[in-house]
């Protein structure tokens, strides 16, 4: 679904202080759609570049009656909490948005649409998208894209949320400024959002996972280069999308991310992350399982660190590459084309 000519409210009550609101910072930065205002009770009147290093002027304001008066049309849940659920304590804004005649656009893997009824919506093409909906129909995965002449950039990680939609917009938006044909793969709510395109892939069907990243990849058959916004982690005993993106994918290269300063998972803290280049030689052992598929090649590590002073944040990627003898950027802070430059070569 394309939310072209919209304009975008995002709900993200909450999510600055506990660490949810993902979903609605993906939007803020990279959706090329204007956002008239942010929901948030708890900072009204705020900074959206003081809370969140976003540089974008984007009015907090503290219900969605307040986002309505300044002209939005659709209401975004920005928020991406564990489990993908809909909180009890959103339903007063979310039915406040149906009586106003917003949209609603839900990324949880609970949805809306099951739960209201079409005598809800009370304007002419206001809608409900729940983007986590997996499709309808599935296919198993071929192998199809090692047919590809395209250069196929997997984003992988250490765990989830370290950055990797992040790494690979800022990857495919490189390309583009360097006159690359360049496409991205969304796999995950925030990027579909964005890109009004994409496999939820930890809501499809795991036979079928494969088989739909396969077959996005294939559509950007024409492309020179294609991203492939990465999902979970070998290391998170939560995860199970790597396989499917592998194996779909065929890729000919793998870009790490990883947040500064992580030594372990933070929802299981008793997992150790181990030395990135190892990690980095396992994604690409399992890629090529033992020689069955080509091998991947590692073309650099994109290092989250938010939090960090900008010469602290210089000093860990300077300290990171000497350890792996690969090149390493904040792609928000640093320009990613050492990487860039590594993949096309």
């Amino acid at each position: 679904m394309n939310l072209a000519g919209s304009k975008l409210a995002l709900y993200m009550e909450g999510g600055f202080e506990d660490g949810t609101a993902k979903l609605g910072m993906g939007v803020l930065r990279y959706s090329p759609f204007e956002v008239v205002a942010i929901v948030d009770s708890n900072h009204v009147g705020g900074s959206l570049s003081a809370l969140s290093g976003i540089d974008r002027k984007v009015p907090i304001v503290g219900s969605v009656a307040d986002a309505h008066t300044l002209g939005a049309d659709v209401l975004i849940i920005g928020i991406a909490n564990p489990g993908g659920f809909i909180a009890e304590d959103w339903w007063p804004s979310l039915n406040e948005a149906l009586r106003l005649g917003l949209s609603l656009v839900n990324g949880m893997h609970e949805f809306l649409a099951d739960q209201i009824p079409p005598t809800a919506l009370v304007r002419e093409g206001q809608f409900i998208w729940d983007v986590r909906r997996p499709p309808i129909e599935g296919r198993t995965g071929t192998g199809a894209a090692l047919s590809l002449s395209a250069r196929r950039v997997l984003m992988v990680g250490t765990d989830m949320s370290v950055g990797k939609m992040t790494a690979g917009l800022e990857l495919h938006r490189a390309a583009l400024a360097q006159g690359v044909k360049s496409s991205f793969v969304a796999t995950g709510q925030t990027g579909i959002i964005i890109t009004g395109s994409g496999v939820p892939l930890d809501a499809v069907k795991i036979d079928f996972g494969a088989g739909l990243i396969e077959q996005e990849v294939m559509a950007c058959s024409n492309a020179e280069l294609i991203v492939i916004e990465g999902q979970g982690s070998l290391l998170n005993p939560a995860s199970s999308a790597n396989l499917s993106l592998i194996r779909g994918s065929c890729p000919t290269h793998l870009v790490m991310c990883h947040r500064a300063g992580m030594e372990n998972l933070r929802r299981f803290p008793w997992v150790t992350v181990p030395p990135l280049g190892d990690l980095c030689r396992l994604y690409e052992d399992l890629a090529s399982a033992c020689g069955a598929f080509p091998r991947p090649t590692t073309a650099g590590i994109c290092l989250n660190t938010f939090g960090l002073s900008m010469e602290d944040a210089e000093s860990e990627c300077r300290v990171l590459e000497s350890e792996v003898g690969l090149p390493v950027c904040d792609p928000i802070r640093h320009s990613v084309d050492q990487i860039l430059a590594r993949i096309l070569a």
